[in-house]
């Protein structure tokens, strides 16, 4: 696919899609006889996973490290799997801290509701 399909695909603009190419996020695109980029569907695969990582919180950093580990190959398994379970860990404080946050919310609106219902 070129870049323009995949940038509607993965939700990332023209302009994000040629500088992760640039900074190393995205490894180089394959050209066809004009020169334009073609991509393949690993490469929506790799966005998705990218995007789910800065969603969670991953720094741009962290994330350019998992594409150069990435780019090495299958030696370099043991690595990202660490850089992933250390980033599951904090993954999963931040949901119980939401969690947390939440039941005071749900608290607090039972308690607005019963005082509300108590003027009625």
């Amino acid at each position: 696919m070129r870049i323009g399909e995949l940038s509607r695909k993965s939700g990332f603009s023209v302009d994000t899609l040629r500088y992760y190419e640039k900074i190393g996020l995205m490894p180089r695109a394959y050209r066809d006889n004009g020169g334009r980029r073609l991509f393949e569907a690993s490469d929506l695969r790799w966005l998705t996973f990218l995007r789910r990582l800065k969603e969670t919180g991953m720094g741009i950093q962290e994330r350019l490290r998992f594409a150069a580990l990435r780019e090495r190959g299958d030696e370099t398994m043991v690595e990202r799997k660490d850089m992933l379970v250390e980033h599951r860990a904090v993954v999963a404080q931040q949901i119980e801290s939401l969690t947390q946050t939440l039941q005071l919310l749900d608290d607090k609106i039972t308690f607005y509701q019963e005082e509300v219902d108590k003027q009625s």
